[in-house]
């Protein structure tokens, strides 16, 4: 039996909501992944769109989303959901016999019950442990992590994952104060932080690509991405679509590149006859693109720099 949803009641606010799920072009008989679930924003319209024959398979890396989709949606027939990282998803979809889906949707970067809660260590404007991890039940924390860290190793995290200008200064700033005290909570990391810059932009907290930067690192949040890309359209049915919706530049690149890659047919040519060898023909095709709405921004300003990708299987 098919149970409708009721409106997410969560803190949560879906970005991109009515968009998304309009670029999945939803199949009421069809299998869809939620690649990253949340609070369920995306899952429950997914599911308000499917028939009793269609279905939903969601992950998420946090045991506190993992519970609360099994509280609100643990009834629905049609829906399972896979607590780890969307890294395994080749895996997880032929367990759960849904090869090949008719489509997938990510929303990437942190969610904002994470964000909003001090305890989980992510918002650098709120005092709380530095936990920072998505699965907070097991692994290294922010703070072991910056406890054991070289400061050659925290200079190219910074440099490469906040793109940080200040990289060098921020690194030698944080092994030089763990010599003398632990930095265990957020307040202390962004205090450390203000307290070496001597200039820093204007209504930014300089704080923010660093917390960003140990965030990637801790949850290896970009090696899940381009791990899953590898075999992605593998799982897509013919016709079947992929939804990006990302956050930061370092997402936007990756994705890019994936589309890039596999939109273009490749000439693959022998360099000692000048002879074409082989020609690879491009295996998805570009639906649309585009920013997050001005109206959307007003109403939530952390959809701000929100952009989705739509690509389908050709």
């Amino acid at each position: 039996m098919i149970n409708k949803q009721t409106p997410d009641t969560s803190n949560h606010i879906s970005v991109m909501l009515d968009e998304s799920i309009a670029g999945l072009n939803i199949n009421p008989n069809g299998r869809y992944v939620d690649a990253t679930f949340g609070r369920g924003g995306h899952s429950a319209a997914i599911l308000d769109k499917l028939s009793e024959k269609g279905s939903l398979l969601a992950f998420d890396k946090d045991p506190d989303a993992i519970a609360f989709a099994k509280k609100r949606f643990g009834k629905d027939t049609r829906f399972q959901c896979h607590h780890g990282s969307y890294s395994d998803m080749f895996e997880v979809v032929e367990a759960c016999g849904l090869f090949p889906v008719d489509g997938i949707l990510f929303d990437l970067g942190v969610s904002s019950p994470q964000l909003d809660v001090a305890e989980r260590g992510f918002s650098h404007d709120k005092d709380g442990p530095l936990d920072m991890r998505m699965d907070n039940s097991k692994g290294m924390t922010a703070e072991e992590w910056l406890d054991t860290v070289s400061e050659a190793e925290l200079f190219e995290v910074l440099k490469k994952y906040g793109e940080e200008k200040c990289s060098a200064i921020i690194a030698k700033a944080i092994i030089e104060n763990r010599t003398n005290q632990k930095i265990n909570c957020t307040s202390q990391l962004v205090k450390l932080i203000q307290d070496n810059l001597r200039y820093y932009q204007k209504n930014k907290n300089p704080a923010t690509r660093t917390f960003q930067a140990i965030r990637i690192a801790v949850n290896d949040e970009l090696k899940d991405l381009e791990k899953v890309l590898e075999r992605i359209i593998e799982l897509l049915n013919h016709n079947g679509r992929i939804v990006f919706i990302s956050f930061q530049s370092l997402e936007h690149k990756i994705i890019k590149t994936f589309i890039k890659k596999h939109t273009a047919g490749n000439e693959d040519v022998d360099i000692n006859s000048s002879v074409m060898t082989q020609r690879k023909s491009p295996q998805l095709k570009r639906i649309g693109r585009g920013g997050v709405s001005s109206f959307e921004r007003k109403d939530n300003r952390r959809s701000r720099s929100a952009w989705m990708r739509i690509v389908e299987k050709i």
